[in-house]
């Protein structure tokens, strides 16, 4: 309840140094790169205000992207109102059955969503992108290296291993620069 709200306070103030409004280049060594992956269907969780859902649809990917906070989901369907394949669903991520976001999605993106849940919603997180993905789906989600507080945020490599078994695999990770022990995980849907 509290991120909610500090999300909600940082949304309301305008500090969200996050949400900066340009696509990461890891994302776009994904879908530019030698090695791009092919457009297909692609979810955005915790998509803030629609950055990578407008990146998405403007190179071919039929994007929907998902967000909790109602100032976000009001800026990213302004910014996606003239963006085709694109669109923005307010709701939780760790509830994505009470969404209409089916699947299969070839692509899950999260760019800092995962790290922030609590860990006893995070199986809920990871039972529900498995059940809206293909096999041979991506996911690809930036995340904080877990660090020791009262808050628990962050997480580790292992456990996006473990988190999301038996339904990926994982396949590469890329080091982050900030904060220290930040990284990208790529992971493969399975069978």
């Amino acid at each position: 309840m509290w991120r909610r709200l500090s999300y909600a306070f940082a949304y309301r103030t305008g500090r969200t140094p996050w949400d900066t409004g340009v696509t990461p280049p890891e994302v776009v060594g994904l879908i530019e790169g030698p090695d791009a992956l092919v457009p297909g269907r692609a979810l955005d969780l915790g998509c803030g205000s629609g950055t990578n859902v407008g990146y998405l649809a403007a190179h071919g990917w039929a994007a929907t992207g998902v967000e909790a906070d109602r100032r976000a989901v009001d800026a990213a369907e302004r910014r996606l109102s003239t963006a085709n394949g694109a669109q923005v669903f307010r709701g939780d991520v760790t509830r994505l059955g009470d969404l209409p976001v089916d699947g299969p999605f070839d692509l899950v993106l999260d760019i800092g969503c995962f790290h922030s849940i609590a860990p006893a919603r995070r199986d809920a997180y990871a039972s529900g992108v498995a059940g809206r993905t293909a096999p041979g789906a991506t996911l690809f989600v930036f995340g904080f290296a877990r660090r020791p507080g009262l808050v628990p945020i962050g997480l580790t490599a292992r456990e996006m291993r473990d988190r999301f078994a038996p339904w990926f695999e994982p396949v590469g990770r890329i080091a982050g620069t900030q904060p220290p022990g930040a990284a990208w995980y790529r992971l493969r849907r399975v069978g």
